[in-house]
Formats: structure tokens, sequence, C-alpha cells
């Protein structure tokens, strides 16, 4: 605080405004999500070729100007299908991660206010859904439905609604038991006002983190799928049917095969150099 002396007013403090601080680790994982999240948007509409057309005499041909990161097995180019394909990778998993903390989050918030039965229930639920493997419930719905992209975001997000369920409870029975929620139910409060008011907006930065994990995973398991032929159907492609359909250049380290699967891995890399670097960065700083 300090006092003008021309006039006697006394200045309140500049006001303070909270910043996200990040080390040099978190800014580059934040560039490389950024620039594969711009990619999943534009990219169809910068890559040099159309996806399905045959630019190079060569299969599996290596760097030129026509195919700046080589051709295919058929002698496309792999830049342009990796760009279209960051969509459904990108797209595919991040909507499924959506739906699955969306309703793994706002179940567990409400197991922990409820308590007793619908908490007893919720999690005794959830608790035998967690314990079918991944993949083997991916495969199990998808040769019952047969592969769509509706379908693998809803298998996704099956898959992983239950962990979101466990860690967002497990938060918010923590929050629910302090002074302020208690406070709020004896001003009698519903169950809405504590979830949207009283506990979402304190346990923000670790449900954030887990979106990011959750995130990972799910690219990492719908590459799985598509390099099994079970993912993303021809005529489209994500990364991991990339890596699948040029599988034979493998042996001579050919782009086609080796670029997609360089894709995967900077993207995780980058989500987890971010996530990695969030935790306990928040600090105030003062504005002059």
């Amino acid at each position: 605080m300090s006092t003008d002396h021309t006039n006697g007013v006394v200045e309140s403090p500049a006001p303070r405004r909270r910043r996200l601080q990040l080390p040099l680790a978190g800014i580059i994982g934040a560039g490389i999500v950024a620039f594969w999240l711009v990619m999943a948007i534009i990219g169809p509409y910068v890559a040099p070729h159309d996806v399905g057309a045959l630019v190079d005499d060569d299969v599996f041909g290596r760097m030129s100007w026509a195919v700046p990161l080589g051709s295919d097995f058929l002698g496309r180019d792999v830049l342009s299908r990796i760009l279209v394909g960051a969509r459904y990778t990108i797209g595919v998993a991040a909507a499924a991660t959506f739906l699955a903390v969306l309703l793994g989050g706002t179940l567990g918030m409400l197991a922990a206010v409820s308590r007793g039965v619908v908490d007893m229930a919720l999690s005794r639920f959830f608790d035998a859904l967690i314990s079918i493997p991944s993949k083997m419930a991916a495969l199990v719905v998808i040769a019952a439905l047969g592969s769509s992209i509706p379908v693998l975001i809803g298998t996704v997000a099956m898959i992983y609604t239950p962990g979101a369920f466990r860690i967002w409870r497990a938060l918010a029975v923590n929050v629910n038991t302090l002074d302020f929620v208690e406070v709020a139910l004896a001003r009698g409060e519903g169950t809405t006002y504590l979830i949207r008011e009283e506990i979402l907006p304190n346990i923000v930065g670790p449900v954030l983190t887990d979106f990011g994990l959750r995130f990972v995973f799910a690219v990492l398991i719908l590459s799985s799928l598509s390099f099994l032929g079970l993912g993303v159907q021809p005529p489209n492609a994500d990364w991991g049917s990339l890596v699948r359909e040029n599988i034979a250049g493998l042996d001579d380290g050919a782009l086609a095969v080796v670029m997609p699967a360089v894709a995967i891995a900077t993207l995780t890399i980058g989500i987890n150099l971010l996530i990695d670097n969030l935790p306990g960065r928040w600090s105030l700083s003062r504005e002059h």
C-alpha cells in the first residue's frame, strides 16, 4: 500500500494475476502438442498432395522435393497421409477421452458427494469394469459391432471411464471433508451446487493432468487397434494404420513406416513433457 502525498489518497496494491510458468521442458512439450493440434485441424488443407494420389513411381521411395517424407507402398506421399491421419488419431482419441472424463468424472463426484448406497453401487460397478483387460474389451466390442469411428470412440471411452471415475472420486472425497464443504451443507446447498461450486474448482489441476494421461493412453490403444486392422478403416487412415500398411518396408527402414511411428512418439512425448511440468507451476506474480 502506498500514499499519494499530493492529495493524501491511499493507493491499493496492483492486482495480482495468476500465471502459468513452465520450465523449458514444459514449453517444448506445449509447442509439440500445439503443433499437432493445429495439424489435426488444418492438415488436410496444407497437405502437398491428395491423400490417395499416386505421386511416385517408386514404392517406399526416398525423400525428394515431390515427396518430402518419401512414398509409401503404393507410391503415395507419406507427408500428406500423416497430416490427414493426424485428424483421425487426435480427433478420435480426444473425443473418446472427453467422453470418458465427462462420464467418469461426473459420476465420481456424484458418488463422493452422495456417499452411502450410491457411492457403493457405483464403486463396485466400475471396479468390475476396470478388472477387464482394456485390449480384450476393445476386441470383443469391435468384433461384435464392427469398426467405425463412433464405435471406436465409444469403445475407448468405455475402457477409460472406470479409471476416470476412481481418480475423480478420490479427489472429490478429499475435498468433500473440508470445512467449506461442511459449511455449504449446513446452509442446505444441494448436490449440484456442491459439485459445481465447491468441489470441481478445487480439483481442476489434478484432473487436467489425468485428462492428458488418458489422452495418451487413448492414442496408444487406438494406434494398436489400427495396427491390428481393427481401427480406422480404408480409405481413411490414422497413424497406426499407416504403420501397419507399410510394415513391408520395415526391413529397409522405409520412411513410410518410420515417420508415422515418429509422429505417435512425438505426440505422446510432448503431452508427457507438458503434464509432467504442470503440477506446482502456478504462481502469483504482480502486474506492474
